[in-house]
């Protein structure tokens, strides 16, 4: 995409002005892009090159915001509050103020990394038997995610403005101009939100959120629709004046908890737990992968442990660099992937409530027994988990995990970085509406099963707790210790294989960033091996099966985002199976 630069101009004036450059912006993205999408559902992107900054997200109208921040020597934290704010306002299906985050932020001056865990928390009521319905047996997943119940404390307005108050350059206030001013103006609406939109229909929807989105008929507004959204203009309006705690405190509060209150399957989100929420920054984990430094977040994400596991044992597997052959490597991805999504399932959960043994799962000496189970020519099938250093007798979670998603990677002109990964879990969330944001369903995150066997689960409803999350925000640093790579994914616990695909990628096959992401993804979640359907994945199907795997074609509609650096500056990628975009100078 060609990056139109403009005159240096006051940044408030820029933002007056954002509703009709992006809506250009959309409209060209739209002519390139037309609906409806490719039967394969792939619309190709090419990466982008630039020598001071660049960000890359889900939707351009949300890039184009956080360009104009960059563009008027905002920092890269600055950028991603400006990018949320839009996704929220264009992308609702996937995150906003109603979900929460986690960030990476990775400061050049101190070359200090720094993680901020804005995950959602159970309501102070919460209790173990949350998801068990009358018959004593867990809850379809369905018939959790609709409605009160499923609706944890948000958390990422608290994520992003402890991380602004830090790093943050541009007042806040002005960060949020562009999305009031296209909640009040308008903006088209995209072939995917019309897509999922159709899609997702479910009993118990918010009539506001019907209003919003849907006709009398109860058919999606069309492609194109001029959407306006006043609610989220005032809301967004008053947290920018008064911060974050015009959201958990007040009239903003106060609705939140009488919607949870009297939503279909009523839940107990009270104003005394949005009133108490805090953010927390956390120690990242790190771990070598060959010449590199790979970082993500620490629990309750699962997503850090488990890339890093996976990697680890590839190293083991595949010393000098995996192989090139692609069913090989599927294999050996897979199996490594079976093994540390077993561990997953028993040991990850907040570890502010449950001790995880993290040192432990990233033992040298634990890898190394784990990645000899593995066979070169044939699949172990279902993985137990192992005994790491440090484990307690814990039961495996029971926990469904689906996509709605966004990530966001950004470098600014300082060479500050910001990898960030929000949800707000299934698509359009809790289907509740409150004063023009959809809230969350991250407590279906929790394991709906508190015990197994006279064992508690790891991931288990407690009042207060973070449910466990695969949201997988990625840094990689050289030996020297400079930032190379920033990625994450959407794709619920399968963000975890998307990540390891594109790192793979570029780490070890030597990829541009944009064709890492552009392979076809694979992966397993110790069960059976999945390959993207409609691509040449579809050719490894055989060859996998002979060597024992169970095989599913599925759609894996990932949402990568990531930044490379180059010997000129820095090289951006978009996923080409959603509508996001990198831009840069």
């Amino acid at each position: 995409m060609m990056v139109v630069k403009r005159a240096a101009t006051r940044l408030p004036f820029l933002f007056s002005r954002l509703a009709l450059a992006a809506a250009l912006l959309w409209a060209g993205v739209a002519a390139a892009q037309p609906a409806p999408e490719p039967a394969s559902g792939f619309n190709p992107k090419n990466g982008i090159d630039a020598k001071h900054f660049l960000l890359a997200a889900a939707h351009p109208l949300a890039v184009e915001a956080g360009y104009e921040v960059l563009q008027h020597s905002g920092t890269a934290i600055d950028a991603a509050v400006a990018v949320q704010m839009v996704l929220n306002l264009v992308e609702p299906q996937s995150s906003g103020i109603g979900g929460g985050a986690f960030i990476l932020h990775y400061s050049a001056a101190e070359a200090k990394l720094r993680a901020y865990d804005g995950r959602e928390t159970a309501p102070a009521a919460a209790r173990a038997d949350r998801f068990i319905g009358a018959d004593g047996r867990p809850l379809e997943f369905l018939n959790a995610v609709v409605g009160g119940k499923s609706i944890g404390t948000p958390g990422v307005l608290r994520a992003l403005e402890l991380a602004h108050a830090k790093y943050g350059k541009l007042p806040w206030a002005e960060l949020f101009q562009p999305a009031i001013r296209l909640a009040a103006e308008g903006f088209p609406l995209s072939p995917r939100l019309h897509k999922l939109l159709t899609l997702v229909r479910l009993t118990g929807r918010d009539r506001a959120m019907r209003r919003m989105y849907y006709l009398d008929d109860d058919t999606p507004k069309p492609v194109g629709t001029l959407l306006k959204n006043p609610a989220l203009a005032d809301t967004l309006r008053k947290i920018a004046a008064q911060g974050a705690k015009a959201f958990y405190e007040g009239e903003t509060a106060h609705d939140i908890a009488s919607t949870v209150s009297n939503a279909p399957n009523p839940g107990d989100l009270s104003t005394d737990d949005l009133a108490h929420y805090r953010a927390r920054e956390r120690e990242p984990v790190c771990a070598p992968y060959r010449q590199w430094k790979v970082c993500g977040m620490p629990p309750p994400s699962s997503g850090g442990v488990t890339v890093l596991q996976v990697l680890g044992m590839l190293e083991r597997l595949a010393p000098q660099s995996l192989t090139k052959d692609p069913v090989r490597a599927a294999h050996l991805v897979t199996e490594a992937e079976r093994l540390a999504f077993a561990d997953r399932g028993r040991y990850l959960a907040d570890a502010d409530f449950v001790p995880v043994p993290v040192a432990g799962l990233l033992a040298p000496e634990y890898l190394a027994r784990r990645a000899a189970l593995v066979r070169p020519d044939h699949a172990l099938g279902h993985a137990l988990p192992g005994t790491p250093p440090g484990a307690l007798a814990l039961a495996d979670d029971a926990s469904p995990e689906l996509p709605s998603t966004s990530h966001i990677s950004i470098v600014d002109a300082a060479g500050n970085a910001v990898s960030m990964t929000s949800s707000i879990e299934f698509a359009f969330g809790s289907q509740q509406m409150v004063h023009g944001f959809l809230l969350n369903n991250q407590l279906t995150d929790f394991s709906f099963v508190a015990e197994q066997d006279g064992k508690p689960v790891a991931n288990r409803v407690e009042p207060g707790k973070r449910p466990r999350s695969s949201m997988a925000p990625t840094m990689v640093f050289d030996r020297d210790g400079a930032l190379v790579l920033m990625l994450g994914s959407a794709g619920g616990s399968a963000i975890i294989n998307h990540v390891v695909k594109t790192l793979v990628g570029v780490l070890d096959w030597k990829l541009d960033i944009q064709q890492a992401i552009d392979l076809p993804n694979f992966g397993n979640r110790n069960g059976p091996t999945e390959l993207e359907r409609d691509t040449a994945a579809e050719d490894w199907a055989g060859p996998l099966r002979a060597m024992g795997h169970e095989v599913r074609m599925i759609d894996m509609t990932s949402g990568v985002h990531a930044i490379q650096r180059t010997r000129d500056g820095w090289r951006g990628g978009a996923d080409p199976r959603r509508e996001g975009v990198a831009m840069g100078d």
